[in-house]
């Protein structure tokens, strides 16, 4: 994997066996020898961590930052305070498509920390950097911080035994000074976020942190159950979620109408890149509808493979598909017509055979990931 930028823990996942695989340009940790399901299964039992420093980091800084950022992301951020993060999209102005999704920290009105997909960092960083006003600095930090996701029922016990703040509210953030021997007085950002539908944190730091922080979290964690986790088993606990990855379920040539995404929307503001656009699809109804898919049998979906609600009639395709270590069976995410009723029979094509699968809502797994 030459060419490939690699994660200050590297040579930890190393010494612990990783198996690696390219995302966004990174090599990063896909799983380590207990294997994806045991992984899986440890964060919705009891805690996982892992590290997806491949993340981007946006900082937008200077008199204003906030408000510019609302002008140009979708969601509202006169919804929330200061100390709080959320999910929204940067959408193309023209066509209102994904240019990616992203969590925004608000930390004050005059700087904003953006976390978005490391394949699409540059990009939306780029946009903004083209649109922002005299005053307002955006800088690509990509390659500065670590990040940590600590998921699981027992995540609150794991940080508490490291000495870092948990319990607090859904999509919050407090920061606190980082644990571990590391020789510096560097901070953490801890949030009440992550990508897994568990109870959990993920932890931003400054790299030269890093490898202190990694090594105290497993160190105390080792009568908890803590296990290191790999991006197979975040992509098999993100998809029993319904949660969309960019590049599969959505992209530009998605919108949020298309993939149900309109509450991340600020629909009442005045501006935002692609408003337009949205608001008349959001009028005139989305040609088709991104939807859970469940397996009635033991097929399990895959991406590309066609959906159909008869043996002639072709309504979408699969985005995202997996066994659920959870469920024993196929779950995943298609884009189907929106014709098609919600809760509808469809065949899907694995291997040239139709197999019957039923339309859903996700979630498809019960998890406690917004209790207090």
């Amino acid at each position: 994997m030459d060419g490939l930028l690699t994660s200050p823990l590297h040579e930890r996942h190393t010494e612990l066996g990783a198996k690696f695989a390219e995302f966004g340009g990174w090599s990063m940790p896909l799983e380590y020898p207990t294997g994806v399901v045991k992984e899986h299964t440890a964060v919705r039992e009891a805690v996982g961590v892992f590290d997806v420093s491949h993340l981007g980091k946006v900082v937008v800084s200077g008199p204003g930052a906030a408000d510019f950022v609302n002008r140009t992301l979708s969601n509202d951020l006169g919804r929330i305070t200061h100390g709080t993060a959320q999910y929204t999209l940067c959408c193309d102005d023209l066509t209102g498509g994904i240019v990616d999704d992203l969590i925004v920290y608000l930390h004050t009105d005059e700087r904003v920390l953006l976390v978005p997909n490391a394949a699409n960092s540059a990009e939306v960083a780029r946009r903004l950097a083209e649109a922002a006003p005299e005053g307002v600095t955006v800088s690509d930090r990509h390659r500065d911080y670590v990040v940590l996701a600590v998921q699981g029922t027992r995540s609150d016990e794991l940080l508490a035994a490291v000495g870092l703040p948990a319990g607090h509210d859904y999509m919050t953030f407090v920061e606190a000074e980082a644990p571990g021997d590391h020789g510096s007085q560097q901070g953490v950002v801890v949030c009440r976020t992550g990508y897994t539908g568990e109870r959990g944190y993920e932890l931003i730091a400054a790299n030269e942190v890093a490898v202190a922080l990694w090594d105290a979290l497993l160190s105390a964690g080792a009568d908890l159950g803590v296990t290191p986790c790999g991006l197979g088993a975040r992509d098999t606990l993100r998809t029993e979620m319904g949660y969309p990855l960019h590049g599969q379920d959505i992209s530009l040539d998605t919108t949020p109408n298309e993939a149900r995404l309109g509450w991340a929307v600020g629909w009442g503001k005045e501006a935002f890149w692609g408003r337009e656009v949205l608001l008349k699809e959001r009028e005139e109804g989305p040609r088709r509808v991104l939807r859970g898919i469940v397996s009635t049998g033991r097929a399990i979906p895959r991406p590309h493979m066609g959906v159909s609600l008869t043996p002639d009639v072709l309504v979408g395709e699969v985005t995202s598909g997996t066994f659920s270590p959870t469920l024993k069976k196929g779950v995943g995410l298609a884009l189907v017509s929106s014709s098609v009723n919600a809760e509808a029979e469809v065949g899907v094509d694995v291997r040239g055979r139709r197999e019957v699968f039923q339309l859903s809502k996700p979630p498809f797994v019960d998890t406690k990931v917004r209790e207090s």
